[in-house]
Order: C-alpha cells, then sequence, then structure tokens
C-alpha cells in the first residue's frame, strides 16, 4: 500500500528563513512579513517582543495560516528554524485560557526535548502575561508527582510517548478536551518503538482535533504511517536551510589520536564563550573529559549520562554557564536550542554536509557571530571540498603555533 496523496503542497520562497520577504503591491517592493500580518495575538506579538523576536520565519510564515485554518499539517525545516513556534504560536492563538481543561499535548522523543518544549511553553505564557498552565510528563519521575499535577488540569501537557499514553490509559489525562495534538521530531517518533504509543495518543483525542506533526527530515518508512493517522494532511515546508553567514569555518589537520590534545589547545587559544563538541563515539568524548579535567577546564559530557538526570544535570549546567563546554553527539543534541554558543567543534568530522549544517547551526544565533572548527585527520581533508560546494561556504586551514590559532600558510614550526 502506497502512502496517501497530500492534498498540497506549501513551500515559501527560497529567502534565507530569518529573512523570509513577501512582494508588497503597492509599489512591487519586499517588504518584511510580521506576526500581526499573520494573525497572531497582539499580546503573544507584544510576548515575542521582549523575547527579541520580531521577524517570522520561512516555516513559520508558512505554516501559520495553514495551523490557524485548524489543518492538519507536517512541517518540515531544518533544526533551528523556529518550528517549535511555528506550531506554538496558532495553538496559543486558538486555545481557550478560561477553559479548565487539557487542549494540547505535544510529544517529543526524549526527557530534554520535551523540557526545552515544555520551558518555551511557559516562557511565551509568561511574558504574554496568560494565566495557562503547562505540564511536563517523562518517563522515569515520580507518577504521584505528575498525578498531582493533573489535578490543577493544565491546558497544555509535554511529555514524552509512553508515559502521556500511561497517564491517558490510567485515566487521569483527560482528553475530552483536547483540541490539537502535536508530534515533535515525527521522524525519530513514526517508528515501530513507539508508533503504537502515538496511536493511542491520537485515538484517545475527540475526532475533530488537529494533528500536527514537525521534523528536520523526512523519513519514506513514515510516509505510510502518516497516512493512516492524517489522511489529508498538509506539507508545510521551508525549503533547504542556508549556512548562517555570521559563522566562520575553519579545519585543522592532525593525527586522530592527537585530537583530545590539539581541542584543549584550541579551547585555550580561542577561549569559547560556550562551545558544543561533537564527537561520534561516548570513548573519544570520554578521553576529552578526562583531559579537560585534568587541566581544570570544566566540561559536560552527554555521552557520558546514563540516565535522564544526568543528562538534564549535563545541559542544565551547560545552559547556566557552570561549564563552557559540552561534549554530545548529533544524536544526544538533537533538538536542542541553547543560546549564547559561540564555538561548535567537530572532534570527528561528520561525512555529509547536512549533519555539519545541523551541527554548526548551534552557533552564530539571533544575530551573534560563531566559529565552526573542524578537527581532521589527512584522510578527511577530500571533505572540505564537498562541505564548501555543498553548503556554499568558505573553510579556512589553519593550525596552532605558539598558543595561538594562524592561516596554515603562514610561516613557522607550530606546536
Amino acid at each position: 500500500m502506497g502512502p496517501h496523496p497530500l492534498t498540497r503542497r506549501v513551500v515559501p520562497p527560497a529567502h534565507p528563513p530569518a529573512r523570509l520577504l513577501t512582494a508588497a503591491p503597492e509599489n512591487g517592493t519586499l517588504a518584511p512579513m510580521t506576526f500581526p500580518e499573520l494573525a497572531v495575538h497582539p499580546e503573544l506579538v507584544a510576548a515575542l517582543a521582549r523575547q527579541r523576536i520580531t521577524i517570522p520565519t520561512a516555516i513559520q510564515v508558512a505554516a501559520l495560516p495553514v495551523l490557524l485554518a485548524g489543518q492538519d499539517a507536517y512541517l518540515n525545516a531544518e533544526t533551528g528554524t523556529g518550528k517549535t513556534l511555528a506550531y506554538l504560536l496558532p495553538i496559543y492563538c486558538r486555545l481557550d485560557v478560561s477553559l479548565e481543561a487539557t487542549q494540547v499535548v505535544i510529544v517529543a522523543p526524549t526527557h530534554e526535548l520535551a523540557i526545552q518544549i515544555q520551558r518555551t511553553c511557559a516562557d511565551l505564557a509568561a511574558e504574554a502575561a496568560w494565566p495557562l498552565r503547562v505540564m511536563l510528563a517523562v518517563g522515569g519521575t515520580s507518577m504521584e508527582r505528575q498525578l498531582d499535577k493533573l489535578k490543577l488540569k493544565p491546558h497544555v501537557v509535554v511529555g514524552t510517548p509512553g508515559r502521556v499514553r500511561d497517564l491517558i490509559g490510567a485515566r487521569k489525562l483527560k482528553t475530552q478536551a483536547l483540541r490539537t495534538v502535536v508530534i515533535d521530531e515525527a521522524d525519530r517518533l513514526l517508528v515501530q518503538e513507539s508508533l503504537s504509543a502515538i496511536r493511542d495518543i491520537i485515538k484517545a483525542a475527540p475526532r475533530e482535533r488537529q494533528l500536527v506533526f514537525a521534523s528536520a527530515t523526512e523519513q519514506p518508512g513514515s510516509a505510510e504511517a502518516l497516512a493512516a493517522l492524517a489522511p489529508g494532511l498538509v506539507m508545510v515546508q521551508a525549503g533547504a536551510a542556508q549556512v548562517n553567514a555570521d559563522i566562520e569555518h575553519l579545519y585543522l589537520v592532525c593525527e586522530e589520536r592527537d585530537k583530545p590534545e590539539v581541542l584543549r589547545k584550541l579551547l585555550h587559544a580561542l577561549r569559547p564563550g560556550r562551545a558544543m563538541v561533537f564527537a561520534h563515539r561516548g570513548e573519544t568524548a570520554a578521553k576529552v573529559a578526562e583531559k579537560l579535567a585534568y587541566h581544570k577546564i570544566p566540561a559536560a559530557d552527554l555521552h557520558a549520562a546514563h540516565d535522564k538526570w544526568g543528562r538534564k544535570q549535563a545541559v542544565d549546567d551547560f545552559r547556566s554557564a557552570r561549564v563552557r563546554v559540552l561534549l554530545a553527539s548529533d544524536i544526544a543534541a538533537r533538538g536542542l536550542d541553547i543560546e549564547g554558543v559561540t564555538h561548535v567543534f567537530n572532534l570527528d568530522v561528520p561525512t555529509e554536509s547536512k549533519a555539519y549544517l545541523h551541527r554548526v547551526g548551534r552557533t552564530a544565533r539571533a544575530g551573534a557571530k560563531g566559529r565552526a572548527v573542524t578537527l581532521m585527520t589527512r584522510d578527511d581533508v577530500r571533505l572540505v571540498r564537498r562541505f564548501e560546494s555543498e553548503l556554499g561556504i568558505v573553510m579556512h586551514h589553519v593550525r596552532l603555533r605558539e598558543g595561538q590559532v594562524i592561516a596554515a600558510n603562514e610561516g613557522g614550526t607550530g606546536d
């Protein structure tokens, strides 16, 4: 059985997300799209402005009209392009704060992402001065405490699929008033391990509810599941994200065994305010963490966190600047959006341009400058041309000399 045909595909103009433009008929010029023009509630517009968000991104421009109309939709855009607000703003515009019942359930694949979404939900409501209750429901935490919070009738519940399904199955999370069910990181949830829970959650909601799926990627294997869950789904795409022009791209060639020591020297030379270090393997991250600890460089290691509390502590320490280095894999860091990341270090080189784009997009947010530094072996250098060609960037070859990062073609012996 093939995938159900989609009713239509909404694709905004191919402009960089932060500079999406729309035609101004009166003079034929281009003018920035605004949140009021997208029918966002004035109090939410003011709340966004207080968070220094004034220009909608491409995915927000494309998604808001579709979701405000109550249609089921799949939001597909790169990480860091504002997908959470793309579904949250229309949800809040349609939510009845005076109704003491759960009206929205948002499901995420990991505790970290669920916590991040819950924080975004709560912060937006607080900035708008709305008496909106948002609850977190994740596994591995006290069920009794969550049952107590459900008695307060939260308007929005954000959680992981297993715990949300359990609360619904126990008839503690009431679904009669549900208006919207959001499946975030849908490509990770519409798979065999979690698909059953997603089906149960959607089945428990009223028939007239709205379904929203969001993801940075489209997985061919999820098409059939989507067709069954939401016939007539509208695909909303923001096109391929461009690499932020505020990121400087550097690469340094060294032996694989020397990477932990080279990273330490780079951290000393560049003095990042907040750095994310990407490694494929846990043993590599462990070596780096040991090296940094020996040299009294505070770091948090998502690889070494064996439970959700350890991961949460690592992210919280990094977010609060108690440590300035976060070691992570692509999977561990997926969905994390942390402000103030000044540097991204690729300890292990991503083999695909899309993975490189995903990593470096963690820095240079909100108009800030950022640096991406990739440590390469001689065999890896062939990937430089691929990244430059496919992403439209320039990667500068650098090396270390006397504790400083210099262009590789400058004289000297190096260290």
